[in-house]
């Protein structure tokens, strides 16, 4: 197991059944065919996988569900923030107990004005509060989402700290400067970057790897993406872009059912709603052509 989560993970969307519960078969056969597609590991409930809708038993159960098929525990991380720092604590420490190391956790959010010394306070009250060496923990920066940041300077003091028990941070914002902070601030941590579209950049600073939420439908783009970063062209580019301008989750899971032929995937929970049918199945034939060019 590495201390880093390295290379081309997936921020895995989450299958629904009828009832809007956690449909394990399903996850458990969509991650099995994105590790056979050449992806390096998986991210369970994260933003993409709506975390935070899911309880904390559900989180849980659909990891021991991954493990149960087979899946190594050192391919798997699991999304563990949230606004409350005794449920993060305790989704952090059953997840290790389950043989986990790598979770990403964000931090707490709905209080936007809090203070740099205030989310530090909150990570280290996690930390503590795990109180595991077997821990690597990786922050998640996604200001646009979470309205609240990771500041740079907060995961130096923390790596320094903290050491290994810091693994690394997610940068989501699509900032490259952002990423180029985080370098700089702990050149030490794995640093990621989930817009695919900087994962050249990214490379090119350092960056230990990307957690792409694009990977759920098109695994052999990012792929190439990740493997060749100087080849990334106009074609590659245009992938990284379908999706923007749309409510991203609902929007990846409606090509994620016109891809599979399941429309059973574009189910959301509230208070999401489910995407277009037909906008999926467009977005759908645009990757497909791209990949058909990428081929010839």
């Amino acid at each position: 197991m590495h201390d880093v989560i390295r290379g081309l993970w997936v921020a895995v969307a989450t299958p629904l059944d009828a009832a809007g519960a956690v449909d394990r078969e399903a996850l458990v056969r969509h991650c099995q065919g994105l590790l056979a597609a050449g992806c390096d590991g998986l991210v369970a409930f994260g933003i993409t996988g709506e975390g935070p809708s899911f309880a904390i038993q559900e989180r849980l159960a659909a990891v021991e569900a991954l493990l149960q098929a087979g899946i190594p525990s050192g391919r798997i991380a699991l999304g563990t923030g949230g606004p409350a720092i005794p449920e993060t604590v305790r989704l952090t420490r059953d997840a290790l107990a389950l043989g986990l190391m790598h979770v990403l956790i964000l931090p707490p959010y709905f209080f936007r004005d809090v203070a740099e010394a205030g989310l530090e306070d909150a990570f280290v009250a996690i930390i503590d509060g795990v109180a595991s060496d077997r821990l690597r923990a990786t922050l998640h920066h996604i200001p646009e989402v979470a309205g609240v940041g990771v500041p740079a300077g907060v995961l130096g003091r923390l790596r320094a700290r903290y050491g290994r028990l810091v693994a690394g941070v997610l940068d989501s914002s699509g900032d490259i400067a952002s990423f180029r902070a985080f370098r700089q601030a702990a050149p030490a941590c794995g640093c990621l970057v989930g817009a695919e579209v900087d994962i050249p950049r990214a490379r090119a600073l350092g960056g230990t790897g990307t957690i792409s939420a694009l990977g759920n439908v098109v695994p052999g783009l990012v792929r190439a993406m990740f493997d060749n970063p100087a080849k990334m062209d106009a074609t590659l580019r245009k992938a990284c872009i379908l999706l923007d301008g749309q409510p991203f989750i609902p929007a990846l899971k409606s090509v994620l059912a016109a891809r599979s032929g399941d429309g059973a995937w574009r189910a959301v929970r509230p208070p999401l709603r489910p995407a277009d049918a037909a906008a999926g199945a467009r977005t759908a034939a645009a990757l497909t052509a791209i990949e058909a060019r990428r081929a010839a």
